[in-house]
């Protein structure tokens, strides 16, 4: 007989996720930090790169509308001392 093993709980939907850029981060640093320790199932590495790829896309959304924030602050503060 074989030996049964939980399946890999599969990546969370987008609206499953963080909340903020820190969270995020936090757990994308714990998904490589687990994939970098290697000796996973290869099902389970797959659905960690895919959760992975998804929060690295969280990151850079969150920077983004960040910047995207600064520089318009800038922008009315130049228009402000004109």
């Amino acid at each position: 007989m074989a030996a049964t093993r939980e399946p890999a709980s599969p990546a969370p939907a987008a609206d499953d996720g963080p909340t903020s850029y820190e969270q995020a981060r936090d757990e994308l640093a714990q998904v490589v930090a687990r994939l970098e320790a290697g000796g996973l199932p290869l099902e389970e590495s797959l659905t960690l790169w895919e959760r992975g790829e998804h929060l690295a896309g969280v990151c850079t959304r969150l920077l983004d509308g960040a910047r995207e924030r600064v520089e318009s602050a800038l922008a009315r503060a130049d228009e402000d001392s004109a």
